[in-house]
Order: structure tokens, then C-alpha cells, then sequence
């Protein structure tokens, strides 16, 4: 029973994580009862139980059933913890129309219906006859295509929104916020805070007043500061996520309804005003642009527009239309042309309530992932070793006890007692005492945090990814100059766009982009705006007048208009104006833009487009691409240039422009020209990369750029060293014609192929990782899904990666993990979040104060607080782990003192446990952690493993001596001429003032305070010890105040500490000097001596990292080499079916 008991605080560690599958139970009525029965008979103690194990609860009360029939439901998640959601019912009591969608829902037939389904992590979960199973209420509506939401356009009727209403649920991302009692409840529950309650209960009974007491008190002030904290994050979360307000919603029958957005369900259509709102839903634009501000949810603060989705057979997915999708959460600046009066804009709902963007970024908070870190996971199984050597005190206490005339519930007091010396209550919070301290500081530093945990695990960071623009370069871009090209030929460069004569490239330059006017000045995409501002062109968008516009053009639905003004024209030249009516926005995934403009009048019509220059040209006629593009290409990308293509085509000026389908319009395009942008790296960028290199951390780029730009940049940035080589990986997926491909190629710095007889001089393959390798996003997709068996070794040499999309880049992240990296990601916040968010250590750049998007957001736009976080990082877990040790090393101390003085019949007095356990250990664990972080990173990394030899070898030898030096200092005053026997009648506190007690008490205060010093050594992740002035300030106070009640207590600190007066100073001076031994065996023969040795002896074992031993691989000598270059790899599935 003692054992089961001191075992109830690791079970915290096991209990949240995320939906995996559920198993039905039925309520079992005369089970709930004989509960109820037990519960009263156990004192409620069989409640609390429940409570903590909420499977063994139901287990008790309810019977497995199918989980069509069920009343509850036990979820067992990915991390194999069950959690218990009830299923709730409701009847639909009206006649519900045979519709599509119901027919999709597959509920009941009859009139009156019945709707299962349960809540979990707040998200709903329906049940569907059709998949026997429940499943979240979104499946109804994943298969939407682009068709179907334009379906929606002439809005629901009453009938099918209330329907739809009682089975989505309100449109409402609530985060409950319980009262400071109810937190109470739950918090004393906890089994740490319990486990302390039964501590405070033993010591009052056992006559502890002042101990229990001063605890009592502490914990109260901790409680109070916890569930004020807890409640104040709740209440921010609760007011940052739950958005009401009014939304104009079209009816079926053509009116239209002011109804609050909590009645808001997916398909129904809403009229966004012109002036802007905040968002309640995810919806899918259908008519009008919109300009948005996404930062709370990505953090990038220049507004996006968006434009309406066409309607087609395509599967509507959101993150891959977000060019067409609202989001919720984000501010709607300005809508226009979708309709008329105050009507700026038409959308169909997609999303409501926690099944939105943001409801799925609150939800992340509210229920965030376990992280899979190996201290924590030690130290749990730490206190289970902990708890077996209470175990065996509290049988030694038995046995000893037993032979003094006491009672039952005496002895019981007294063995228990050991339970709560060896078990600390504070050892959770002692150990996140570093990470309050570095959050501190990171603040201060402008980091700002959301995940706590997560700063330990940025000390172990051995991979960190980069984005390029905005993160390893400045955000703006500069003009360079643009180069005509045809089949002819390229052009010379022309530096100042705004002297090219009129004709398509100037137009295209001043068309393709999606600015628009905010308080008369564009806005926009920074690369857009700097295009468009260089040609020196105006816009003009349709606004009051926009009829008139439309008139202007041909009667085409105009968006915005480009004129050049006449003192940029040449002599007797004219241009007319350009009015946009397409827009398709620029998509990662597809690397391009366009729109579709009109000339006066509508006589003529052009369709533009820019985008990454391979792209481009895939999408143009063949003939209309000079020759020399990709030598071209490739010069201009060497440069670290951002470049650009443009192309144009005629449109069909008889078809409806604004219906035009993106497919059609953009294909079978005429080349026009490139766009140079020079991306300047911004000046920290280069001394970072140093540093993190110099720390033996392996830094990689992650862009969407071109792969000759991203390896200039990584050249200029240091990633990539003039004495290293360079090696391409090119990878081509598997078509009707042609099977899959792999081939490493070399170049050098003009460009040129490099034979492999060449590449063996500079030793790219030997242990000194002197070559690199390059890939882009669509070779890394041929290399992932063709030739996985190349990719780990591609991912342990590749740095640069470019081309990549958003999913490919979390996609890359989750790779490296796989190899047994902890990969931390840094970057601006835009494309990146799902990066930010799978990465250990997700850094945003943004001037947010605090952004959901990662666990981390610095304020600081460059990459210096990279190394800052990682420095925080070590030092948080270096003290994390010291404090762990000296809390261990302390309980074993005082474990020791109370086993020794029970043998001879005592033990320590209320006020020995309160001034050792709070004026000294509790004092200097708090102060213990402020000592900074080293300004310099080294290059290894703290450990995180408590088992490992030196650690456990270490704290068993500190303890061999300070069990040794106790029994010393006791056999020492048996020894002396003056010593008495004590009164072996009597035990416990009785028996004090006696000459033991005071012997063992002056040794053990000062093996706390030593013990301290010998724990805290940081170097060299933390601040040497003399930086923490607080804490060696208060290591001198309590040093001094040791020794003044070892030599010269005086009356009143004898009286009240109870202490023996010891007449012979000779001997109280042995004491302070077996002391100081002691320190001085544990601080320079073990701690500097010892440990080395142990560290040599421990063996070199294989690391049981996977990166690690590949890397090991690639160094054999013996190993044939790789990459094969010059090579071409054929992938073995389709080399096998050949050969069969």
C-alpha cells in the first residue's frame, strides 16, 4: 500500500495527447451504485483514484458495448493514454427534406431522427451509419468541390440551417474558463499537491507544527500564483478566441438576415461589407476581392489579397485554395466588387468553430502534443527509483522501530514519514525553476514563448533549418534590371524598367501582381510592389465610379486599371491604359501568377504571367524561348539574383474574361523576358551560420527560390565555404514515357561540369564533410517517393533545398526527424507555419509580441536570436538537471540523517527540518537557476540522459561520502571523553537536546550547502558561478549562519533549534573541519577527478542515434563511395518489373 501510494505522482506524466480510437461502454446501473458505495467506505479516496485513472472508472461502472449503442466512449490516443468522453443525443423533432446533403449525412429515415455524437479536445464527433463509426463532423463536408460552394451562392434555407445547425453545433471556438474553486479542486488533486497534502496531514500528526506549517504556506502561495496564472492564460485564450458578431447571411429565398455568427454553419453564403471585419468562419470567396490581414495567424503583417474561386470539378481544399479562402481570426480589411450598396464581397461558409484555421492553432494550445524529450522521460522513472529506496527506509524503519515501546499509528507515523523525505513534494517544480528563469530572459530579449517545455529541448537543437527571403535576407528587393528574350535571343540588360519602350514586357511588369489601393497608396506583396513601383505606372481601381470604368473597357467587369503617365512615354510614342479582370493569385505549390487585362474599349485583351523562371517556361511555346535560357538562368542566379520570368498571350476577346478558366489562360504563352531583384543578406545572417558552425550545429536552407540563388545565397551566407564542394541532386518522377531518375552532378563556380576523377582530388569523400548537396522541390518529391532508399544519405549532406513548398517543407522537417535530429526552424511566419509547428524548435520572425503560428516568435527580424535561444536552451537544461541532482542529493541527505538517528533512538527536532528544508535547500534551489547562459556557444551539446554512468556513478559516490561522513561525525561524538549515552527508553524528539542529534544536524547543514556548489557547475553552457551573485551572496549568508550554530549558537538559537551545548570548541572545529572535507572530496577528488574517470571508463557504445551511424557510414573509407556521380540511378521498382 506504501508503495502504491508514493507511485500515485509519476502517474501525471502519462495522461494528454491526441485522438487515436474509441471503444464503446454501456452505464451499468448496480456497478454505478456498488461505485458509489465503495467511494463512501474509501473516504472518497476511490474518487480520487477515478480521477486520476478515468479508464479504471469506467471500467467499474459501465460494461463494453458497440459503439453504435454506447453511452461513453474510451479514446486511446497515439501515446497509448485513454480518456473517457460521454455521448450525447438529440432528437430532431421536424421533417427533414430529402435533400443531397441529407442523403451524404445518412442519419435516420423517420421522422424524427436521433443524433449521437461526442465531444473531445472540442472538437464533434457525429455518428454515421454509413461508416459505423463516429467520425468529426467536417467529413461531411471534405468532399465539397469548387462547384458545390458555388452552389451555396443563394444561401440555405431556414429548414437546412437549422438542420445543419443542431448537427455542426455554434460557430464558436469556446475555451472554458473555471473558477478559481473549481482550479482549486483540480489542482489540489493533482497527485503532487495531494501527495503534499498527506505530507502536511503526517507532520501535523506527528507534532511538526512549524514544518508543516511553513509548508502549508508555501504551497498556499504557489497554489495561488498557479491558478491566478492559469486563470489569467485562460482568460486571455478565452477572449483572443471567442469572436460573436453580426454577419449578414443570404437566404434561400433571396432575402437577406442579420444573424449572429454563433448560428453561422458550413454552406451558408454571407455578404462581408466594404469596410472590413474581423472573420468568425472559414469561408471561400465567391464574388469580390479581399484584402486581409493574416498576422495572427502567420504572422506576416503585409496584407494578402484574395480573390473568388473559380467553380469546377476540383476538390475545394483550403490550404490549397488559401488565395481564395478567409480564414478565421484574420481582419478583412477592405472587400470590393462583389456586389452592390454596403456589400463588398460574397462567401460561402467552409468552417466554423474549432474545425477553422484558428480553432485548430487554439486547439494546439489547449491540448498541446507531448513532447517526446528524454529527461523528462527520466525523470519520471528517477522517482520510481526514488520511491523503491523509500521503500526499503520505510522497512528499515519498520524493523528498527518495532523494538521501542510505541504504538500502531506511531509506527505507521514514523515509517511514512521516510516516504516524504525521500520523495520531495517540490522536485517537479524545482526542476522548471530554469525554465521561468530563461523564459525571463528571452523576453527581455524580445523571444516570446508559448511552450515552455519546449526551451529545454532547444539545448539539444543539432539541425537548425533556415528560409531564405526575410530570414537569412532582407524582406525588400531591389530592381536589378530585366532582359528581353525571344526566339532570338536575349536582350542587353535594361536597369530602370520604366525606359522600356510600350509593348508587353513593360505592361506585364505594370499588370501581373495583386496590389491594391489602401488610403490611395498600393499595398501589397513587397516583390510586387517593388516591380510595379520601377515601372513608374499609376492604379486606379473601380470604386464609386466603377461603372464608368467598365464602360471605358468594353463593359468588362474591371478591377483595377494601370496607366502610364505621359513623361515616361518617348517622344511621339503613345500607351494606353490596362485594365485588370482576372486575377489568379500567385500559389506556392504552382509558382506562378497571372491575369487577364483588356485595352480601352475592349478591342484587344492580353493574358500575363510571372513566376519562377522554370515554370514559366514549361508553360510557354517552345519556339518563343531563346536557346540560352538556362545558361542565362543560371548566370544571373549565381549572382544571388532573384529572377523572374514574365510571358503573355492574346485572349479571345468574344468569351467572358472574367469566367475564364486559370488552366486555359495559362498555357501555350509567349515568352517575354526575365526580372533580376537583388536580395541583399542582411548582415548578422553570415556571423550567425559562423557560430552555429563553430557549435557543430548543422544549419540547412529551406526556400522556395530558385536552386542557383539559394546556393549563391548559402555561399555568401557561409552555409556553403569556397572549399567545399558542390554537388546537385536531380530526380525526375515517372511518367507515360519515361521512368524514374536519379543523378548527382558537379559544377563549378562558372558553371561547367566537373568530372568525378576531379571531384576525388578535393576529398569530397573522406570524413572531413567537405562537399555539399543541393536539391529542389520537385527532385526532393521523385527522391521521396521513388528512391527512399537514397534519401536518408541525401538528407545527412544536403544544405540547400530549394523550390520548396509549404508541405514540402514540413514534410522535410518530420524527414530529419526521423533520422533522430532535433530540428529547429526559423523563419518569417508565411509559408512556414506548418514547418514552425512540427520543428522542435519553431522560430517566427515577426513583430507580433506573441504569434500562435510557432512556439517561439522573436521581434528581432534577423537570425542573431537563433544562437541566443539555443544558448537559453542549454542553460535552461543544464539547470534543470543540477537542480534535479541536488534535489535528489538533498532527500538522500536527509534520508541518511533520520535513518542514522532512529538506529540510536532519535531523531531531528520541527524547527532542524524546517531551517534545513526551507531557510537552506528551499532558498538556494530558487536562486540556483539565475545564473545566465555562456556567451559563447560550445560545440557539445548538454546532456539530457540521467542514467547515463558518469551521472548515476557520480551522485552514487556523493552519497557514499555523505552517508560516510555522517556516520563520522556520529562515531566522532561517541568517541569524545564528555559523550552520554542517550536514554534508550525514550525515542524521538523526546530524547532532544542529545549530542547525536546535534552532531548529525551540523554536518548534514553543511553538506546542503556544499552540495549545491557541487551541482551547479554549468560550464560551458552557463555563466561560471561567481556571475549568480545572488546565489553566492546567499551561499556566504548561509555558510556564516552554519558555522555560527556549530560554534557559537548562543542561548535562545540553542534553545529554539534545539541544539546540544557543546563546551569543547576543539571538537566543534573537528566538525566544520570533517565538513569542509567532505566538500573537498565531493567537489575536486569526484566531481573533477572521478567523473573524468568515469567518463573514461565509460564505453564508447554506438550511438543509437540514426543520423549518427549513417554519418559514420559515409566516412568508412571502406564503404564504397557516395554519391555516384555523373551517374544515372534508375529506381529498383521499376528496374525489377523490367527485368521480370
Amino acid at each position: 500500500m506504501i508503495l502504491a501510494f508514493f507511485l500515485f505522482p509519476f502517474l501525471f506524466f502519462f495522461f494528454f495527447a491526441t485522438h487515436q480510437n474509441a471503444q464503446g461502454y454501456k452505464w451499468v446501473r448496480w456497478r454505478a451504485w456498488l461505485c458509489h458505495l465503495m467511494a463512501v467506505l474509501s473516504l472518497g479516496v476511490l474518487l480520487i483514484v477515478f480521477h486520476w485513472r478515468p479508464r479504471l472508472s469506467l471500467l467499474a461502472r459501465c460494461r463494453p458495448c458497440p459503439l453504435g449503442l454506447a453511452d461513453f466512449v474510451l479514446i486511446r490516443d497515439s501515446c497509448g493514454h485513454y480518456h473517457v468522453a460521454e455521448v450525447l443525443t438529440e432528437d430532431f423533432a421536424l421533417y427533414i427534406e430529402a435533400t443531397e446533403w441529407r442523403d451524404t449525412v445518412q442519419l435516420y429515415q423517420d421522422k424524427k431522427t436521433l443524433l449521437r455524437y461526442y465531444l473531445f479536445e472540442g472538437l464533434r464527433y457525429i455518428w454515421l451509419d454509413r461508416k459505423a463509426a463516429f467520425c468529426l463532423v467536417s467529413v461531411l463536408n471534405e468532399d465539397w468541390t469548387c462547384k458545390d460552394l458555388h452552389g451555396f451562392k443563394n444561401g440555405l434555407s431556414h429548414l437546412e440551417q437549422n438542420l445543419r445547425r443542431q448537427v455542426y453545433g455554434p460557430n464558436v471556438i469556446d475555451v472554458p474558463v473555471k473558477s478559481y474553486f473549481q482550479l482549486l479542486i483540480e489542482e489540489v488533486l493533482n497527485p503532487f499537491y495531494f501527495f503534499q497534502l498527506f505530507s502536511m496531514v503526517l507532520w501535523t500528526v506527528d507534532e511538526y507544527y512549524y514544518y508543516s506549517t511553513s509548508i502549508f504556506l508555501i504551497s498556499f502561495f504557489s497554489i495561488g500564483i498557479s491558478l491566478y496564472e492559469i486563470r489569467k492564460q485562460r482568460v486571455i485564450l478565452h477572449n483572443m478566441a471567442r469572436l460573436v458578431t453580426n454577419v449578414t447571411v443570404i437566404r434561400k429565398t433571396g432575402e437577406q438576415a442579420n444573424v449572429s455568427s454563433e448560428e453561422l454553419v458550413p454552406g451558408d453564403c454571407i455578404c462581408l461589407p466594404k469596410d472590413g471585419q474581423l472573420m468568425p468562419c472559414d469561408a471561400a470567396l465567391l464574388a469580390g476581392e479581399c484584402l486581409v490581414n493574416e498576422g495572427m495567424l502567420t504572422g506576416e503583417s503585409v496584407p494578402v489579397l484574395k480573390t473568388p474561386l473559380l467553380s469546377s470539378e476540383k476538390k475545394y481544399i483550403s490550404d490549397v485554395d488559401r488565395k481564395h479562402t478567409l480564414f478565421c481570426g484574420t481582419q478583412l480589411i477592405q472587400a470590393k466588387g462583389g456586389g452592390s450598396g454596403d456589400v463588398g464581397a460574397v462567401a460561402v461558409v467552409t468552417g466554423t468553430g474549432f474545425f477553422t484555421a484558428k480553432g485548430n492553432l487554439v486547439s494546439s494550445i489547449l491540448y498541446p502534443q507531448p513532447i517526446n524529450f528524454r529527461f523528462y522521460r527520466d525523470a519520471a522513472k528517477f522517482l520510481v527509483i526514488l520511491g523503491f529506496f523509500a521503500f526499503i527506509g520505510t522497512v528499515y524503519s519498520f524493523v528498527i522501530l518495532s523494538h521501542y515501546n510505541m504504538s500502531w499509528f506511531e509506527l505507521v507515523v514514523r515509517v511514512l514519514d521516510i516516504v516524504t523525505i525521500v520523495v520531495p513534494p517540490a522536485l517537479p517544480t524545482a526542476i522548471t525553476i530554469g525554465t521561468i528563469y530563461a523564459q525571463h530572459r528571452l523576453k527581455k530579449q524580445g523571444i516570446f514563448c508559448i511552450s515552455p517545455p519546449r526551451i529545454n529541448v532547444c539545448g539539444k537543437v543539432s539541425l537548425f533549418c533556415f528560409d531564405k527571403t526575410g530570414t537569412l535576407t532582407e524582406e525588400g528587393l531591389d530592381v536589378w534590371g530585366v532582359v528581353e528574350g525571344g526566339s532570338a535571343g536575349f536582350s542587353d540588360v535594361v536597369s530602370d524598367p520604366s525606359l522600356l519602350p510600350p509593348g508587353p514586357m513593360i505592361s506585364c511588369m505594370a499588370c501581373c501582381h495583386t496590389l491594391v489601393l489602401l488610403q490611395g497608396q498600393p499595398i501589397g506583396d513587397p516583390l510586387e510592389l517593388k516591380m510595379f513601383k520601377s515601372t513608374g505606372w499609376t492604379l486606379q481601381e473601380s470604386g464609386e465610379d466603377g461603372g464608368a470604368l467598365d464602360a471605358e473597357f468594353g463593359g468588362q467587369r474591371v478591377l483595377a486599371v494601370m496607366r502610364r503617365p505621359p513623361r515616361l512615354l518617348p517622344f511621339h510614342s503613345t500607351s494606353e491604359p490596362v485594365a485588370i479582370v482576372q486575377r489568379f493569385p500567385f500559389s506556392s505549390a504552382l509558382q506562378r501568377m497571372s491575369v487577364v487585362t483588356v485595352a480601352c474599349g475592349g478591342r484587344s485583351a492580353l493574358a500575363f504571367m510571372k513566376g519562377s523562371p522554370e515554370m514559366v517556361a514549361s508553360l510557354c511555346r517552345q519556339e518563343t524561348v531563346p536557346p540560352e535560357f538556362s545558361k542565362k538562368l543560371s548566370s544571373f542566379s549565381s549572382e544571388g539574383l532573384r529572377v523572374l520570368a514574365l510571358s503573355y498571350k492574346p485572349m479571345d476577346t468574344s468569351t467572358d474574361l472574367s469566367a475564364a478558366e486559370r488552366g486555359e489562360v495559362e498555357k501555350d504563352m509567349q515568352f517575354l523576358g526575365l526580372l533580376m531583384m537583388r536580395n541583399l543578406v542582411k548582415p548578422e545572417s553570415a556571423e550567425v551560420i559562423r557560430t552555429l558552425r563553430l557549435a557543430k550545429l548543422r544549419t540547412v536552407m529551406v526556400t522556395g527560390d530558385n536552386i542557383r540563388t539559394a546556393v549563391s545565397i548559402a555561399q555568401r551566407c557561409g552555409m556553403v565555404r569556397a572549399d567545399e564542394g558542390l554537388i546537385f541532386v536531380e530526380a525526375t518522377a515517372c511518367t507515360a514515357q519515361t521512368t524514374p531518375t536519379l543523378r548527382f552532378t558537379v559544377e563549378d563556380r562558372e558553371g561547367t561540369f566537373v568530372t568525378a576523377q576531379v571531384i576525388d582530388v578535393f576529398f569530397l569523400y573522406q570524413g572531413d564533410f567537405g562537399y555539399h548537396l543541393a536539391i529542389s522541390g520537385s527532385s526532393f518529391a521523385a527522391l521521396c517517393n521513388h528512391f527512399p532508399e537514397h534519401l536518408p544519405k541525401v538528407l545527412m549532406r544536403a544544405t540547400v533545398f530549394a523550390r520548396m513548398a509549404p508541405d514540402q517543407k514540413t514534410q522535410l522537417v518530420k524527414e530529419f526527424q526521423k533520422l533522430n535530429y532535433r530540428v529547429g526552424m526559423c523563419g518569417d511566419g508565411a509559408n512556414d507555419c506548418g514547418a514552425l509547428r512540427a520543428a522542435d524548435a519553431g522560430v517566427s520572425l515577426s513583430e507580433a509580441e506573441a504569434s500562435i503560428a510557432s512556439p517561439f516568435t522573436s521581434k528581432t527580424e534577423n537570425i542573431s536570436c537563433v544562437p541566443l535561444l539555443i544558448r537559453e536552451g542549454r542553460c535552461s537544461l543544464v539547470t534543470a538537471f543540477s537542480l534535479f541532482r541536488y534535489m535528489a542529493v538533498y532527500s538522500m541527505i536527509q534520508f541518511c540523517s533520520v535513518l542514522i538517528l532512529y538506529t540510536v533512538s532519535t531523531n531531528l527536532g520541527d524547527l532542524q527540518f524546517f531551517f534545513t528544508d526551507v531557510v537552506l535547500v528551499t532558498l538556494l534551489a530558487i536562486v540556483m537557476g539565475k545564473g545566465g547562459p555562456s556567451e559563447k556557444l560550445s560545440p557539445c551539446r548538454p546532456p539530457a540522459n540521467l542514467f547515463a554512468l558518469p551521472v548515476l556513478g557520480s551522485l552514487f559516490i556523493h552519497i557514499s561520502v555523505i552517508i560516510l561522513g555522517q556516520i563520522v561525525a556520529l562515531f566522532i561524538t561517541k568517541s569524545q571523553d564528555w559523550y552520554i549515552p542517550l536514554n534508550s527508553t525514550i525515542f524521538g524528539t523526546a530524547n532532544l537536546p542529545n549530542m547525536e542529534n546535534t552532531g548529525i544536524f551540523s554536518l548534514s547543514g553543511f553538506q546542503y550547502i556544499f552540495m549545491a556548489v557541487v551541482v551547479t557547475k554549468g560550464h560551458p553552457h552557463k555563466k561560471l558561478l561567481y556571475h549568480n551573485l545572488i546565489f553566492l551572496c546567499l551561499l556566504f549568508v548561509q555558510f556564516a549562519v552554519m558555522t555560527c550554530l556549530v560554534l557559537y549558537p548562543g542561548p535562545f538559537f540553542r534553545k529554539i533549534m534545539q541544539l546540544y551545548d557543546f563546551t569543547d570548541l576543539n571538537f566543534k572545529m573537528l566538525l566544520v573541519a570533517l565538513a569542509a572535507l567532505n566538500f573537498l572530496i565531493c567537489f575536486l577528488l569526484i566531481d573533477v577527478g572521478a567523473l573524468k574517470y568515469l567518463c573514461c571508463l565509460c564505453p564508447k557504445h554506438p550511438s543509437k542515434k540514426k543520423f549518427k551511424h549513417l554519418n559514420s557510414l559515409l566516412c568508412d573509407p571502406s564503404v564504397p563511395s557516395w554519391p555516384p556521380l555523373n551517374q544515372t540511378l534508375y529506381s529498383s521498382e521499376y528496374t525489377a518489373i523490367g527485368i521480370n
